[in-house]
């Protein structure tokens, strides 16, 4: 649909200037936008539907499911054994036949440090699930407030339009009796299309922000969604020490690297039973011909602590305790990171907060004030028109950095829990 045009005939003493001003047109609405949309129900939907999730679930049990296959003995073996077999192959004429079945027995214990591995291993998993959960969730919450952005920058937007749209007929009016400039005129107009050509980046922005929400939720792209619900501007307030308390208590990310380090520690235990030998027993039951049948066995030990064989295992040994140095470094540094990511967090929504309080308490109501104050003005022709514009555009530019400051207050919050690794 074209945009309605509004023309305005402004004589002049040589003529007459005939002046093409488009009318702003609103975003067009989406579907399913006059809903509210809250972000708790996402949220859920998100823990049950996101694909990443999904896949970090799915590993879990992968990895749950390898326990009991380390756990168990290895296969038993059956051998049937011919002896001094005739030339014509007829086996019922072998002077021997030996049936046999054997098993393996490692040393004890070495079974046990393996599931342990296993378990540890599948500990691991479980709590990279969590941090993904805790990782989505803040996704869902920074795209949430993000679509709550675009779609108040939008209303601003209108808001503008709406106000200029004043100026110019008060502008114009002021032009036709004399009192004002046509470049007052001009001026409003190209303010207004200058609103015209913006209007389209906010769209997009507000597509964006929707089909990277519904892209965490499973849904299609252009899945319509609701409006939704503004934050709420009252401060919080977090404690620094039982915040870092409850994330080195809690935080996925280093329950993780302590089952590391308790995986490796079993790793090493498993590397030191590698110098005992493993049993190997076999029974075997002997079928003579023309000759009485019998019983045998045998017993087998490996001999992994030869002088040419055990350098191998030293090696193992090595290796598992470098592998626990690394993971205990690993599990340090996180520590680390994690303590100065939460000072961090809490410095930035303090310091956001005192900015919302301030344009609350002065930067908004004065520019209100100012912006009302030139419009008087200029109607009386105490101001000039130029000022009005300044006071019209500082007032948007202040509200867009307040919501802004909002919007990003939240995100800090959904960042603080994802260290955290819990709601707040």
């Amino acid at each position: 649909m074209d945009n309605p045009i509004r023309t305005y005939l402004l004589p002049v003493s040589f003529g007459f200037f005939v002046f093409f001003t488009p009318m702003a047109l609103p975003a067009e609405p989406l579907p399913g936008s006059d809903q509210t949309l809250l972000l708790a129900p996402l949220v859920q939907e998100a823990i049950d539907r996101n694909p990443e999730i999904a896949a970090t679930r799915e590993q879990v049990q992968v990895l749950n499911a390898r326990v009991p296959q380390v756990r168990t003995l290895d296969d038993p073996e059956v051998k049937i054994q011919l002896w001094n077999t005739p030339e014509s192959l007829n086996v019922t004429k072998t002077d021997s036949t030996i049936y046999g079945i054997a098993q393996r027995f490692p040393v004890p214990g070495l079974l046990s440090q393996q599931e342990e591995m296993a378990v540890r291993e599948a500990q691991q998993a479980e709590q990279r699930l969590a941090a993904k959960v805790q990782e989505i969730i803040a996704s869902v919450t920074v795209a949430y407030y993000e679509l709550f952005y675009a779609h108040t920058a939008l209303d601003i937007h209108h808001e503008q339009v709406n106000l200029l749209r004043q100026f110019f007929q008060i502008a114009n009016a002021k032009f036709k009796v004399g009192k004002g400039t046509q470049v007052d005129v001009l001026r409003a107009q190209v303010e207004l299309s200058k609103l015209f050509m913006h209007l389209p980046i906010l769209e997009q922005r507000r597509e964006t922000a929707r089909a990277h929400l519904n892209t965490l939720l499973d849904r299609a792209p252009l899945a319509s969604l609701g409006t939704p619900e503004a934050p709420k501007a009252d401060p919080v307030t977090f404690s620094l020490d039982r915040l870092q308390e409850d994330a080195l208590r809690i935080r996925p990310e280093l329950q993780e690297a302590g089952w590391a380090v308790a995986q490796f520690q079993s790793a090493t235990k498993l590397a030191k039973l590698r110098y005992f030998p493993q049993l190997r027993v076999e029974l075997q039951r002997w079928q003579n011909f023309q000759a009485d049948d019998g019983f045998g066995g045998n017993v087998t030990l490996n001999i992994p602590f030869s002088f040419w064989t055990k350098p191998k295992y030293d090696a193992g040994v090595r290796e598992a305790a470098a592998h626990v140095a690394a993971a205990q470094a690993r599990k340090k540094t996180l520590e680390n990171l994690t303590r100065f990511q939460i000072k961090d967090l809490v410095s930035q929504i303090q310091a956001t907060q005192q900015v919302l309080a301030l344009f609350t308490t002065t930067v908004l109501p004065q520019a209100k004030h100012t912006l009302k104050a030139a419009h008087a003005g200029y109607r009386t022709d105490r101001t000039d028109f130029l000022d009005l514009i300044d006071a019209e555009r500082a007032l948007i530019s202040y509200q867009l950095e307040y919501f802004r400051a909002l919007v990003d207050r939240e995100h800090q919050i959904a960042q603080l829990q994802r260290v955290v690794g819990k709601e707040l």
